[in-house]
This record gives structure tokens, C-alpha cells and sequence, in this order.
């Protein structure tokens, strides 16, 4: 019999597997099992025997090494240690990286809510405030194995994978090979003006769904894609709309978010560049998953000629939005 590769037995991990490895850890578990919201990893909410419920995340396999998700388990326990709602990893004999039959797992204390008001101004300078209290605790030192937003991890690696991966219809391989490139350079023009921006550890990933609404607060969850980068980048995806509607949420995050850490103004010349530079890493991200049978089950409108149209006619209207002027604070 063929030997399964990594990802194989990963695409293939049982819930039975799952469940044996949860007990491993003296979590006896009632059978409840219910998948959540994430692709790259496997993450569940898992039902106890003796009540309640747990989440169990279980690492897609040679994406993080070990030292760079300890790193990000740390950073998430010294931000609760600051009492600032983020949900960190449960420690179990004084880890809390797991390993069961060569499966690299997570557990989490199960934390309900309901989704996050983008255009609530209180709730968004609530969202600000502890913005703000994780990058002070950021800015405090540097993430040492994980990466950072930048035009190479974002844009041209991406780009490459995806010129050579043959996905694009052959009909619009040039027309994404110009737009790409022309993105590129204007993005580096406009980061030769902002030299003066300062990278820090970050959520990385911080978007609508990753906020959870409690009465008391908002809960920001899933440090998975924590790593260096401008304060701007855990802010921008709040930010959307016409100018004058982008302006107002700007200044709801930002009236919290600077009574506990300043804010550089410079960094929102980054924003559209930001933008341009999640679309095309996530396009490259889903081709780089395609062969994962969770992927075309959840996203069947990727790898048609009607997304890839749309795609490169979406960052065609980025690089006229990168020749906007920057939103101003």
C-alpha cells in the first residue's frame, strides 16, 4: 500500500482520531462534534462528558514549524496575562503543543458570541482600545520564527506560484502577469515613502470574523497568522467603503486605540497597498490548497474562468486606488 504524504493523511484525519487524541489528554469527550470555521487547520468545538465544551485545533502539517507556534501560543498567553480578551491556548503538563500519532494539536477554552458590528462606532472604539493594549505588548519585542507582512511574502512570491501553477486560463495568464507586476511596483513606490514605519508583532489576521461580540466586550480569536508587520495591517480590514465612510470607522478605531499606543499617520499610505497585497496572497493561497479535497468543496467558484476574470479586474481597480491619496487622521 502507498504511504500517504503529510497533507494526504492530514485531508483524511478521522474524527475518531481526533477524539482519541483529545481523551489522550485526560479530556473525556461526549461525542459532540462540530466543525468551525477554518480551512487551513481543522478546528472543532468539542463536547465534555463532564459539560461544556473545548475547541480543538489540529495544525495542517508543514506550514508552521513548532517554535514558530509556540511563539505565537506565548504571545497569546502574555496578552491574557494583560487581561485583554484573546482566547490562548490551554496548558496541559505545562504544554500547549501536543503531538498524537503525528498529528501537531491545540486545545482551546470554547468561547461563544455573536458576529462583530463593523459599523458600530462604540464597538469599534472598544475594538481600538484593545487594538491598541496588544501592539503596545507587541511593540515590546519581536517575533523571532515567524514572518512579516511584507511585498515579498504577499505579492511576488505568491504571484510566481501562481504564474507557474497553470490554474489561469491560458487566455488571461498575460493580462494577470501585467496587473501583478504593475501592482508591484506601485506598491513599492509608495513603501520607498514610508520609511520611517516600524513592523511589530501583530494579530496578522485581524478581520470581522476573527472578533467575536460578548455584552462585556469583543473577543479577538485566532492568532494562527500572527506575525511582524506595520500597526496599520491588524486595522485596515475594518476600513471599507466610500472615503468619507472609511474615514469615520478610522477615527471610531482609532479614538480607542490611542489611549493606549500611538499611531503613526504615515502608515495609512499602506492601506490600499495592504489591500491589493491579502488579494493576491489569498488567491495564491487557495491555489496552493486546491488540491485539499475541504477546498474545492468550500470555495467552487475558485479556478474558473468567471473568478479569474473578476479577480484581475479587481486588481486593476487596485492600482487606480493606489494612486488615491492616502485616508488622512
Amino acid at each position: 500500500m502507498t504511504k500517504l504524504t503529510a497533507e494526504q493523511a492530514f485531508a483524511a484525519l478521522s474524527p475518531d482520531m481526533m477524539l482519541d487524541a483529545i481523551e489522550s489528554l485526560d479530556f473525556p469527550c461526549n461525542g459532540q462534534f462540530l466543525a468551525l470555521n477554518s480551512y487551513e487547520n481543522r478546528v472543532y468545538r468539542i463536547g465534555l462528558e463532564e459539560g461544556g465544551h473545548i475547541v480543538a485545533k489540529f495544525y495542517r502539517p508543514n506550514r508552521w514549524s513548532d517554535e514558530s507556534i509556540l511563539e505565537e501560543h506565548q504571545f497569546s498567553l502574555d496578552l491574557a496575562e494583560e487581561e485583554i480578551p484573546v482566547i490562548p491556548p490551554l496548558e496541559y503538563q505545562q504544554k500547549t503543543l501536543h503531538e498524537y500519532q503525528g498529528f501537531r494539536f491545540t486545545l482551546f477554552p470554547y468561547q461563544g458570541g455573536r458576529a462583530f458590528e463593523t459599523d458600530n462606532a462604540d464597538q469599534l472604539e472598544q475594538l481600538g482600545r484593545f487594538l491598541g493594549r496588544i501592539h503596545a505588548l507587541g511593540a515590546t519585542q519581536s517575533f523571532t520564527h515567524r514572518p512579516e507582512v511584507s511585498l515579498q511574502n504577499y505579492v511576488i512570491t505568491p504571484r510566481e506560484y501562481i504564474l507557474e501553477s497553470g490554474l489561469i486560463p491560458k487566455y488571461l495568464v498575460d493580462n494577470y502577469a501585467v496587473v501583478t507586476q504593475e501592482l508591484t511596483q506601485n506598491i513599492q513606490d509608495i513603501y520607498s515613502r514610508t520609511a520611517n514605519i516600524s513592523n511589530i508583532r501583530l494579530h496578522g489576521d485581524c478581520h470581522p470574523g476573527n472578533i467575536l461580540s460578548l455584552e462585556s466586550s469583543p473577543f479577538i480569536v485566532d492568532f494562527d497568522d500572527a506575525r511582524m508587520g506595520p500597526a496599520i495591517q491588524d486595522l485596515w480590514m475594518f476600513l471599507s467603503g466610500d472615503r468619507q465612510y472609511m474615514t469615520a470607522r478610522l477615527g471610531d478605531l482609532l479614538c480607542g486605540y490611542e489611549q493606549f499606543y500611538e499611531f503613526n499617520p504615515d502608515e495609512l499610505q499602506l492601506v490600499e497597498s495592504l489591500r491589493s497585497m491579502r488579494m493576491v496572497h489569498y488567491a495564491a493561497w487557495l491555489a496552493q490548497r486546491w488540491e485539499d479535497p475541504a477546498f474545492p468543496q468550500a470555495f467552487p467558484w475558485f479556478n474558473t474562468d468567471h473568478y479569474w476574470e473578476e479577480h484581475i479586474q479587481s486588481l486593476r481597480e487596485q492600482v487606480s486606488a493606489l494612486r488615491e491619496p492616502a485616508l488622512v487622521w
